[in-house]
C-alpha cells in the first residue's frame, strides 16, 4: 500500500485521482480551470479500483443502483441498501470530496452519473 506524504489529504495524491486510477469508470465530459465534468458508470457486480475525488461535486443521477463504498482498507463507509438511500433518475445531490475508496454496484441496474466537480471556490 502506496503512503500519502503528509502535507497532502489522500484525495491530493494525483495518482489516485479518477481518471488515473479508474478510468474503465470515469469519462471526462468537460474540464477546464473552474470545472471537471465526469460521466461514472458501474455495472451491476463490478467494482472500481481504489480512487479518490478530490473537490466537491453536484451529481445528476441518471441511473441509481444499490453500491457499497470501502476505503481503503475495506471498511465499508457507506452501504446505500443500510442507509436507506434512494435515488430516482433527474436527482441532483451535492457530494464532498472523496477519500481514497472503492465502490461495488450491489444493484441490479448499472448505476450512472454524471458528476460535475467543482475547482475553484466561490
Amino acid at each position: 500500500m502506496s503512503q500519502t506524504p503528509a502535507h497532502l489529504e489522500p484525495q491530493d495524491d494525483e495518482s489516485l485521482d479518477a481518471m488515473v486510477a479508474a478510468p474503465d469508470h470515469h469519462r471526462v465530459l468537460l474540464e477546464n480551470a473552474s470545472v471537471r465534468v465526469l460521466d461514472t458508470r458501474l455495472a451491476p457486480g463490478d467494482a472500481t479500483p481504489l480512487h479518490a475525488h478530490r473537490w466537491p461535486a453536484v451529481l445528476h443521477v441518471l441511473q441509481w443502483s444499490d453500491f457499497v463504498r470501502q476505503d481503503r482498507d475495506g471498511n465499508v463507509v457507506l452501504d446505500s441498501r443500510a442507509a436507506g438511500m434512494k435515488a430516482e433518475p433527474g436527482t441532483v445531490l451535492w457530494g464532498g470530496p472523496l477519500v481514497p475508496h472503492r465502490v461495488r454496484n450491489v444493484g441490479t441496474r448499472e448505476l450512472h452519473i454524471i458528476a460535475i466537480e467543482i475547482k475553484t471556490s466561490p
